[in-house]
């Protein structure tokens, strides 16, 4: 069996600590059974390790968060990162793809997809390998996991199963999406259940499909052929055409951490960072990320949250809507996590002349390195202040340390590797301070 996690989103709705690159799945906010802290993408692939679920995990997931993933999983872990963001199909197709092309796996292997962020219990994973075995016994073309419900809910789309079928396996008469309050009332009497967005079958069968759009011999001629897959959901493109489909129940713990509402009820402490609160605080969380103090007093059913993107204090009954107000706010994301360690802007300005600031601050973690590169519309000084290096600049390769500065000039080729934990400040400055001004080149350190 082959499983695929889903990483995608931007997170809004976890503003600020979330961003277009920095989705709810990183956020190291959960507490582990051993009281370390981790994320949700990091939870779901401990819990696959603990059930044997699967040998290895694919994660399918868009080029900005292909970094942090690998930050948060390791250099192991299979990565199909898209060319560009299109929909659910074509991510999954992707998948696929290098499942197949790549990996060689036979066209009668089983794929599970699944979302990457539930919080649910190791259970839910033995559900699917009930899913699994649907699909091995050829109970139907494409299997689901259909949550039982607690309550109505609008959130939520809605899996009616056939009536008087197989209570483990039942094949499905129909879906609902996110019905409002009333209907989903009467499709809870109907026995339906939440669709979950867990979907198995052999991946001969998507092959199939995916051939519709793309003919290819290779993984690497799909990857180029990408933008030729339909912008649409796979639920739309799979799901509703499909002509047998068959349903697995769970009825355990499953819940969708994504909004500060339901995150609050499972994080792992009220007050994170540089927090001091009074004794008058009811019902609230704070988190903070920024290196200044906070101190929270009389706080009701509250929300506080910072981070180098922003601030937000707001009430819990609130906070559901905040989506659409913050992405006015969003520039670019002031933090972010890389392979090699993590960087955050410091500060940013605009000069009458066209010319631009952008100071950040870079964290290298042992070994981790930044790609031989060259910039034409800007320069930049760096400022070592803490940890041990190599920089490779124009070549020439020296030694740096606390208190050196080098100027790197717009069109010098540069490159830095950490030997111990290596921060910098990096100051750029020029007409153009994007990803977009940055090309990489091959660098070998040995």
């Amino acid at each position: 069996m082959q499983l695929v996690l889903l990483s995608g989103g931007s997170g809004l709705r976890l503003w600020p600590l979330s961003n277009n690159t920095r989705s709810k799945q990183f956020l190291p906010l959960l507490k582990a059974e051993d009281g370390t802290m981790e994320s949700m993408l990091q939870r779901v692939v401990r819990q696959v390790k603990e059930t044997n679920l699967a040998d290895s995990v694919t994660i399918a997931t868009s080029k900005t968060q292909r970094d942090m993933i690998i930050n948060q999983l390791g250099a192991n872990v299979d990565v199909v990162a898209e060319p560009e963001r299109r929909d659910t199909f074509p991510a999954i197709a992707l998948a696929v793809s290098y499942l197949s092309l790549q990996k060689g796996c036979p066209d009668n292997e089983v794929v599970v997809i699944m979302p990457c962020d539930p919080y649910t219990e190791n259970n839910f994973f033995r559900t699917i390998s009930s899913m699994v075995k649907a699909v091995e016994q050829d109970k139907a073309d494409l299997v689901l996991m259909g949550i039982q419900p607690k309550y109505p809910s609008s959130k939520y789309g809605y899996i009616v199963p056939q009536k008087g079928g197989d209570d483990a396996v039942a094949m499905v008469s129909c879906f609902a999406e996110k019905p409002d309050r009333e209907k989903a009332e009467q499709l809870l009497k109907e026995g339906a259940m939440w669709n979950s967005g867990v979907f198995a079958f052999r991946l001969g069968y998507l092959r199939n499909i995916v051939s519709k759009y793309i003919k290819a011999d290779n993984y690497d001629d799909v990857v180029a052929q990408y933008g030729m897959f339909p912008k649409i959901s796979f639920d739309y493109e799979v799901v509703e055409k499909a002509p047998s489909i068959a349903v697995v129940p769970f009825g355990g713990q499953w819940k969708d951490l994504g909004t500060w509402n339901t995150l609050s009820e499972e994080i792992a402490e009220d007050y994170i960072g540089n927090v001091t609160c009074g004794n008058n605080n009811s019902n609230s969380i704070v988190v903070n990320e920024l290196g200044l103090p906070i101190f929270c007093d009389g706080l009701n059913d509250m929300v506080v949250a910072c981070s180098p993107d922003g601030i937000l204090v707001c009430s819990k009954e609130y906070s559901e809507g905040i989506k659409d107000k913050v992405s006015k706010l969003a520039v670019r994301p002031m933090y972010e996590e890389r392979r090699w360690g993590s960087y955050k802007v410091m500060g940013a300005k605009s000069y009458t002349d066209g010319y631009r600031s952008l100071t950040k601050e870079l964290i290298l973690r042992p070994g981790g390195s930044i790609s031989y590169q060259r910039h034409s519309l800007r320069d930049e000084v760096w400022t070592f202040v803490d940890g041990n290096g190599v920089l490779a600049l124009d070549g020439k390769i020296v030694e740096v340390k606390r208190g050196d500065v080098v100027h790197i000039k717009s069109g010098q080729m540069h490159a830095v590797k950490a030997i111990s934990e290596l921060q910098i400040i990096e100051v750029q400055i020029g007409t153009l301070l994007e990803e977009d001004d940055i090309e990489r080149f091959p660098w070998d350190w040995e």
